[in-house]
């Protein structure tokens, strides 16, 4: 069986480019096609895999605006001769799924995300655009949507990331959508002793509009608390201007210093609407709770009053409300074995279960599960099985076998 991966763009390891990791593990030999690629961003194990770039990468300055040929992307998708390819999977919160797969494939889409930009988010991006940006949009925006809704149709198998994203599959594309978590290499993190954590929140985010870290400065900037932002991006100027004295930023760390304020702040602090949100399972994984806006993605992760706590107006007053009954009500009750055992439901062995029974009913089975990242809980116990994995795909009709 030949396989293709379609991932959007391949310059770092985040949260989609994860996906496409374990997707390389369960197929060894598949390769990769993406509009622009750099092998220095990528894993090992994507490295490995021969990859194919479409003209995109040809194009002045793709390495460092490549998002700015989005309009252009259709026509780039279009253009891939998948024709001796069996299986296509395509990776999805940019522009990937639009290919032509050939009469005799099936074509599971992973989606991260209906394309924000186009979709429910379409007026906060525009709003925090540039103002050429914001002219050209409305002109480009309209004609994109309709091949993103169209293209939908050329998909056989949807799989969502979250509750969150398949409600928003059903809402733009009218598909329904299995969900399985993405894989999380929860074993990378650990908690620490009791008398390390320290005094302050965290905050670990691109510091992009959505991600409304604006929310995180402004509310501790307010109340005097400590806040540590670690990542960065465009937002990162205008945010280091408004916060107090008592709000520092670390911009982008190594992975070891993460893991260290991961596992020693007081919570995590997440004040934005998430697709799934992979940083809050880390530091659940971490033995840490999390305070985050009660909706999207989070509430597959995290669980009120046990793991964190969920606020529900996404407001400087609203968050400060919500570290406030932290601080009386909770931090003091939470125990960090129960985070970790929470976090070790999406382990990387999860993933491959969930997507093991995507894809059985098209006839497809997954060649070796070796070399697995998680898994297994601090106590041996597989998590395998575990409350998530009977959550993941819920119980519906795919041609005539449930899944």
């Amino acid at each position: 069986m030949k396989v293709a991966i379609i991932h959007y763009w391949l310059f770092h390891m985040r949260g989609g480019e994860k996906v496409v990791e374990s997707l390389c593990r369960m197929f060894p030999q598949a390769d990769i096609f993406t509009h622009c690629y750099d092998p220095a961003g990528v894993s090992e194990t994507i490295r490995a895999h021969a990859v194919t770039t479409t003209f995109i990468a040809r194009l002045p300055f793709a390495r460092a605006h490549y998002k700015k040929y989005l309009p252009l992307m259709p026509y780039a998708l279009e253009g891939l001769d998948l024709s001796s390819y069996d299986l296509i999977l395509s990776s999805e919160s940019g522009p990937a799924k639009g290919v032509i797969p050939p009469p005799g494939a099936v074509h599971v889409c992973y989606c991260h995300s209906p394309m924000r930009y186009l979709w429910d988010q379409y007026h906060l991006y525009r709003r925090s655009a540039g103002f050429m940006t914001r002219a050209i949009m409305p002109m480009l925006a309209h004609g994109l949507r309709k091949w993103d809704a169209v293209n939908s149709m050329r998909v056989d198998e949807f799989v969502a990331n979250s509750r969150h994203v398949a409600r928003r599959i059903g809402k733009y594309y009218r598909r329904e959508a299995a969900v399985v978590a993405p894989p999380v290499d929860v074993t990378a993190f650990a908690p620490c002793e009791s008398g390390e954590i320290g005094d302050h929140y965290l905050c670990a985010s691109e510091l992009v509009a959505y991600k409304r870290v604006d929310l995180a400065v402004d509310a501790f900037t307010r109340s005097g608390r400590k806040l540590v932002v670690i990542g960065d991006g465009e937002e990162g100027p205008r945010l280091r201007k408004r916060a107090g004295p008592n709000v520092s930023f670390l911009g982008k760390v190594p992975f070891d210093t993460l893991k260290h304020h991961f596992a020693r702040c007081r919570a995590l602090i997440f004040p934005g609407e998430e697709d799934f949100g992979i940083i809050p399972v880390e530091v659940m994984a971490s033995g840490r709770p999390v305070i985050a806006y009660g909706r999207g993605g989070i509430l597959d992760t995290v669980v009120d009053g046990r793991t964190g706590l969920l606020f529900g107006e996404q407001t400087v007053d609203g968050l400060i409300d919500a570290i406030e009954r932290f601080e009386r009500e909770m931090e003091r009750q939470l125990d960090p074995s129960d985070m970790v055992a929470h976090a070790g439901q999406f382990s990387e062995r999860a993933f491959v279960d969930g997507m093991t029974a995507v894809l059985a009913p098209h006839g497809i089975s997954i060649p070796t599960q070796a070399g697995l990242v998680g898994g297994v809980s601090p106590d041996g116990l597989s998590l395998a099985a575990g409350p998530l994995a009977a959550h993941a795909v819920p119980l519906r009709t795919v041609g005539q076998r449930h899944v």
